[in-house]
């Protein structure tokens, strides 16, 4: 299913390996709010440490400082919640110390990086004195940036465990999948997410729709479940999918042997209009069925609500929104298909 070439495949004994992750993750007062990225690449570092890898360079972007040090967007609060998950010593933004474990600033200062420069990652190959490069953050991959694309003319370029999960498990759930295949669809913009409504008017047996877009969206097949009823706010505009319209869903959810959940049913932030959204994470996390989900809000909420829910279980909750929205929808990742360039 996955067929580039993982950390497992290459000799990484005593080299200096540069290491793409994603934390591009949540920072409030200096702290970091969901540490989900943060953890989700640890077996890859591990892994690495363990076969002896002599440094690892770890690179990574956060927000948005359109090429600009904006000191507000530095990782240094990362390499603290690094240092405490990994429970090992982490240089931040110092290529000569000791630490084995090295976190660099944030890539985005450069405009460099979104430009998908070859002289950007020219310099950090020179930097960091890499030999492999690794590339282990989805979220994104979906991007042909200095640091996904343009990185690997000058480094042998594998997958690290996170990449090859993520990959795997959306590809098993779209190209191979138990039936019957639920897929439900909400959130508020539906104009982003028409390749995947398109890709799964064919894939899926059925497809529950809510969220925002419900309010407006007219039925284009008989696969398609739309809300019968709706919870109002006090003016008169709707907020959340009502509960006949839930238990349709979950209904559906508990005959399906696979689940793709992408956008949540109603305004999630304000707890009057979570509980449908709620229902639902609640009955995907009990079912046996094979379990996506996917998008930045969905999955947030969905991390949120597990942590007073723990007994749930999903399959798989994707670190990537926009790489995993495009995979979905059967577009190619410019990261991913880089790692074809250079194996051996």
């Amino acid at each position: 299913m996955f067929d580039k070439k993982t950390i497992r495949d290459i000799d990484v004994a005593n080299k200096n390996v540069l290491v793409r992750v994603d934390y591009n993750v949540p920072i409030e007062n200096g702290k970091v709010t969901d540490d989900l990225r943060i953890k989700e690449s640890l077996a890859t570092i591990r892994y690495l440490l363990e076969r002896g890898a002599r440094k690892i360079f770890l690179i990574s972007h956060l927000g948005r400082p359109d090429g600009k040090t904006v000191p507000e967007l530095s990782l240094a609060p990362v390499a603290d919640k690094l240092r405490e998950l990994l429970e090992l010593p982490v240089s931040f933004a110092e290529t000569k110390g000791e630490e084995k474990v090295v976190l660099l600033e944030n890539l985005r200062f450069s405009p460099q990086e979104e430009e998908n420069d070859a002289e950007f990652a020219k310099k950090l190959v020179e930097l960091t004195k890499a030999e492999l490069f690794v590339q282990d953050g989805f979220g994104v991959v979906h991007r042909a940036h200095a640091s996904t694309v343009a990185i690997t003319q000058f480094l042998p370029s594998v997958a690290g465990f996170l990449l090859e999960k993520e990959v795997e498990n959306i590809k098993k759930a779209v190209e191979n999948p138990a039936r019957p295949l639920l897929f439900i669809l909400g959130g508020a913009k539906v104009d982003d997410k028409v390749p995947l409504l398109n890709r799964f008017q064919t894939l899926a047996d059925t497809i529950a729709i809510g969220g925002k877009i419900a309010n407006t969206y007219q039925k284009t097949s008989d696969k398609e479940v739309l809300p019968v009823d709706f919870v109002y706010g006090e003016d008169g505009k709707a907020y959340d999918i009502g509960e006949k319209s839930t238990e349709k869903i979950i209904e559906l959810i508990n005959v399906a042997q696979t689940i793709i959940w992408n956008g949540t049913l109603g305004m999630t932030e304000d707890p009057r209009f979570a509980k449908a959204s709620e229902r639902v994470a609640t009955a995907i996390g009990q079912s046996k069925a094979f379990s996506i989900i996917g998008g930045g809000d969905t999955a947030g909420f969905v991390l949120e609500y597990q942590k007073s829910h723990p007994e749930l279980r999903y399959s798989l909750i994707s670190t990537g929104g926009g790489a995993s929205l495009e995979l979905m929808s059967g577009e190619e990742l410019p990261g991913v298909k880089a790692l074809l360039t250079f194996m051996a």
